[in-house]
């Protein structure tokens, strides 16, 4: 039996899958281009196949012995271990779709771009959509269909550690792959060759174009995807303590998710409608649409399901709203310092002039500038939704109403997922059509493609916002998730619940390991980075030094061996970090116990959220700090400010793409390992 509020959100997940399906027939019923420009996106898709191939069979046994793990140790035996092997199985679903049109959507879109700005926008819009609908309606599917079959609570919370365990590696290893690809084309083809970024005569520009898609496109679809799922998740979980008698209500979530997505794909259909020479604002706009009508969904449907408890609707409408709102603002601060329209930027590419030293100081105090006022958003957002709840709930149920209501706004904010996501696909698909016209020589349209891929820099870097903010929010209802079981498991034994304070020295060690974890962390990847470009690097003068007339375009480039050389530094490095991620929790809940695991998950929030906001900020304004100056300022492409700028581009590359937007998946599997295993730490510790 289907609740109402399970039935909204199965009929909208529907909807949005075969929304996307008609985007799909879409984009192909588009021009490829001619023979060249159709061969160059072979080269794209084949690599990125190969790649993604290789990636889930490193994964997959590895999935298996955990979920073997969960099946004999933790109860209810099977179910949970179900709920892993279904959600690792959708993340991985989630990110090869998310993959298989973009990699056709870029010739299209530079053959597009022969008609004008606004076809080219319209295709890789719609290309990009594919993904943002796909990952938005295979997460509410998945959720919906999963808690009706096993609605408790150990299920979804095996279902989201499998979306967040499998989206993390796909996240970590296209990450490694298309900064490798990316610093290596950069270095000896940019910077020592003097050839432009997308030239048919680097070797490592299949592999560059490659990684756009594996990391932007794969990966961010699976890491939104787990993003959703968890965020449902925390906030299910959390319905189960306040609607305890009330079963219908805990699925309350999914159908606010579902509603989004109706919003999105209203929202998106302005980007086919709308006119003007400026992309950025018809992508906002198609994001303001989404918002405004998301918000109008979320009150009927809040209303409608507590129509017998208006105090509480008011409150959860509200909270809503302001989940949208915090949507928005992000996305305002994020675009202010990465945009090159705005004078952040502008400040960095005029710092180059000095050299890289004082592009990099200017571009890192911008980074860490930006993680102010996207704090402060994330402060007033958590205050007045549990304010709200808190007064709702009453003195007895104040709190758990409270945290309760901080969960709906995260859950807001993830409904628009479809139109997010579908803006930031936008970005990779902008960026592979560059690269195909600047290799097939296409004469008349670079201005166009210029200008989208400069837009799609700053709509990626957007994205990353919107899901490491998430992420924050997500995981102070994890963490409250995680201390309700702790105290349930301790009562049930007939033992006193312990108590998370500072002054306990358990808990202040734990904040100082979580603190830790995400620079350690984001070490692992910025070195795999450093030492997979260093093969990248020196293939690529080995090409140029050996394979004659190379540099006069007289002879081709061997694309497929720094394809290779991604490819294999990708898997092999990103055993590491999967390992970290997954043992310390273990390690610590075992060794120190429960209270100590809280302080890990609560400083993992903390040092997490700034990293990685200062991180992915600070690269996407040395990206732009370099575009601004290749679009003809301080002296344009081939002088010292510009090569000062590529190296500026050349750190921020892991940053922004590989460490930053790592972290947020960190933080969701340190939270749902927690409570899967929260059980054994307990018992262990009593």
């Amino acid at each position: 039996m289907l609740y109402p509020t399970e039935e909204l959100a199965l009929i909208t997940s529907l909807i949005g899958l075969g929304y996307a399906i008609y985007l799909v027939r879409s984009v192909l019923s588009a021009d490829p281009g001619d023979e060249r420009m159709r061969q160059l996106a072979n080269f794209v898709r084949e690599g990125a196949n190969a790649f993604l191939r290789r990636e889930y069979l490193t994964i997959a046994p590895l999935a298996v012995i955990i979920a073997v793990i969960i099946a004999l140790f933790v109860r209810p035996l099977g179910i949970v271990a179900l709920g892993f092997a279904v959600g690792g199985g959708f993340s991985a679903l989630a990110g090869y779709v998310s993959m298989q049109t973009t990699v056709r959507s870029s010739s299209r879109t530079a053959q597009a771009a022969k008609k004008g700005l606004a076809s080219a926008l319209s295709v890789a819009f719609k290309g990009g959509a594919v993904l943002g609908m796909t990952v938005a309606g295979l997460a509410i599917l998945g959720m919906t269909l999963f808690y009706s079959a096993f609605p408790s609570a150990a299920a979804i919370v095996g279902f989201g550690f499998g979306a967040s365990l499998i989206a993390m590696f796909i996240r970590v290893g296209g990450g490694i792959y298309t900064k490798a690809a990316d610093l290596g084309a950069d270095i000896a083809g940019k910077i020592e060759e003097g050839i432009p970024e997308d030239d048919a005569r680097n070797p490592g520009v299949i592999a560059d174009n490659v990684g756009d898609n594996v990391g932007d496109c794969a990966g961010m679809g699976a890491d939104v995807y787990e993003s959703k799922i968890v965020t449902t998740l925390a906030a299910m979980l959390l319905g189960t303590i306040v609607f305890a008698n009330s079963p219908g209500l805990v699925a309350y979530p999914l159908a606010i998710a579902g509603v989004g997505l109706i919003a999105s794909i209203i929202g998106g259909l302005w980007v086919g409608v709308a006119k003007g020479d400026n992309p950025m604002s018809t992508l906002n706009m198609a994001l303001y649409i989404a918002a405004g009508i998301g918000i109008v969904l979320d009150v009927i449907v809040t209303f409608s399901v507590f129509s017998a408890e208006r105090g509480l609707a008011i409150v959860l409408a509200l909270s809503s709203l302001l989940g949208v709102l915090v949507v928005v603002g992000i996305e305002r601060v994020t675009d202010y310092f990465t945009s090159y329209e705005f004078s952040p930027v502008q400040k960095i590419a005029e710092a180059s002039q000095t050299g890289s030293a004082t592009n990099f100081l200017s571009g890192y105090a911008t980074g860490l500038t930006s993680t102010a006022p996207i704090a402060l958003i994330l402060i007033i957002a958590i205050i007045a939704s549990y304010a709200m709840g808190d007064y709702v709930g009453g003195a007895a149920n104040g709190f758990n109403y409270g945290v309760y209501a901080t969960s709906i706004t995260t859950m807001a904010m993830l409904s628009l997922t479809g139109v997010i996501l579908s803006i930031d696909a936008f970005g990779p698909i902008t960026d592979n059509a560059n690269g195909i016209v600047e290799m097939a020589g296409v004469t008349g349209v670079r201005e166009v493609t210029d200008k989208l891929d400069a837009v799609g820099n700053t709509t990626k870097a957007t994205t990353k916002g919107f899901a490491i903010g998430s992420a924050a929010l997500a995981s102070l209802s994890l963490f409250i998730a995680f201390e309700s079981e702790v105290t349930s498991q301790y009562a049930s034994r007939g033992h006193t619940p312990p108590t998370y304070l500072l002054t306990n020295p358990l808990v202040l060690v734990g904040l100082l390991i979580g603190g830790l974890l995400p620079f350690f962390f984001s070490s692992f990847l910025i070195g795999a980075v450093g030492r997979a470009g260093f093969k990248m690097v020196n293939e690529i003068r080995r090409q140029f030094r050996e394979i004659p007339g190379l540099r006069e375009g007289k002879a081709a480039a061997d694309y497929q061996k720094c394809v290779d050389i991604s490819t294999s530094a990708a898997l092999r490095e990103l055993i590491a970090p999967g390992a970290l991620a997954i043992l310390t929790p273990i390690f610590v809940g075992v060794i120190l116990g429960p209270l100590a695991l809280g302080g890990v998950l609560i400083g993992s929030v903390v040092s997490g959220l700034f990293l990685a906001l200062l991180m992915a900020n600070a690269g996407a304004a040395w990206d732009n700090a370099k575009k601004y100056i290749e679009a003809g300022h301080f002296g344009g492409k081939g002088t010292p400010t510009h090569a000062a700028a590529v190296s500026g581009d050349t750190v921020g590359d892991p940053f922004k793409d590989t460490a930053g937007p790592s972290i947020n998946s960190l933080i969701k599997v340190l939270n749902t390992i927690s409570i899967v295993f929260v059980v054994l730490f307990v018992v262990l510790h009593l």
